[in-house]
């Protein structure tokens, strides 16, 4: 990405005490930096992902006007993959650590699934300029699929089986993203996630954030009812093909809202940042200019 006028992006390893008020760990987290100007953070969802993997696009696209902060939370990509409880919590403290250590004030805030609802309550308790929430987890109580996922995350071995078929060759990937994309997957992007699932401690990451979100009665983090505090610009993009979680909640929670509008793509299911990267990298970056 430094070629050509391209803007140089580089990756430094952090260490974080990340920490709950009872207890405190450290832990190398991996961040991608480039650019100058407003602060951006870039998060990523869970297990498929990493930073470089949904913002392969954005990143560079942003730079040119803004200083762009895009990390690997600890269990992905290339931070350090401790064996813990993955919660949503543990990852909002992961970030606020991250902020504090690296002295980003009031950032505007990018993040997908569960990196969306990352985003989504850091914003609640603290100070950021605007929030992009792609087909975000965080904006609804229940769905379709959540009875079947809570009773294998109970049965170790069955979810250890299905993350090794998953990646065990890049037709297996291929295959599991076509139930995740609307239509073929781009051939990149089946390229990335197959390097993303390589190492089985993201396996066990997956597994530990699922039985904490996926309970027998729901889904565990749901914000639907602080929305009207967030007072920050808030922009939330969703694909109307994604089977996962429903355009509806970002239709519902942009009216929630009070400054927030919905974008929904069609023939997008639920990675709009790899599927439709162009129009993504435009909304994206009009929306935060």
């Amino acid at each position: 990405m430094d070629g050509d006028g391209d803007p140089v992006v580089r990756s430094e390893t952090t260490t974080l005490a990340v920490g709950d008020g009872r207890r405190r760990r450290e832990v190398d987290v991996r961040g991608y930096t480039a650019g100058s100007g407003d602060p951006v953070v870039l998060l990523h969802g869970c297990g498929l992902d990493a930073a470089t993997v949904s913002y392969r696009y954005l990143l560079p696209e942003l730079a040119a006007d803004h200083r762009v902060h895009a990390i690997d939370f600890p269990g992905h990509g290339h931070s350090d993959k401790p064996s813990t409880r993955y919660t949503t919590d543990f990852f909002r403290r992961v970030l606020a650590a991250y902020l504090d250590e690296r002295v980003v004030e009031s950032p505007s805030l990018v993040g997908i699934s569960m990196g969306g609802s990352v985003a989504l309550g850091h914003a609640l308790e603290n100070d950021v300029d605007r929030l992009v929430l792609v087909d975000s987890y965080g904006l609804g109580g229940d769905a379709h699929w959540r009875p079947a996922a809570s009773v294998g995350l109970r049965i170790p071995m069955v979810h250890r089986e299905w993350w090794r078929s998953l990646g065990a060759s890049p037709a297996s990937v291929r295959g599991h993203l076509r139930s995740v994309t609307a239509g073929t997957p781009p051939a990149d992007l089946v390229e990335d996630v197959y390097a993303a699932v390589q190492d089985d401690a993201v396996g066990r990451t997956v597994r530990s954030w699922q039985r904490s979100e996926f309970r027998a009665t729901g889904l565990q983090t749901d914000y639907r009812d602080r929305l009207s505090e967030l007072e920050a610009q808030t922009l939330l993009v969703h694909g109307r093909s994604d089977p996962l979680l429903p355009a509806s909640w970002s239709e519902r929670a942009a009216g929630a809202l009070p400054n927030g509008e919905a974008r929904v793509y069609d023939r997008t299911g639920h990675w709009p940042p790899r599927e439709r990267p162009e129009r993504f990298n435009e909304d994206v970056t009009a929306f935060l200019s």
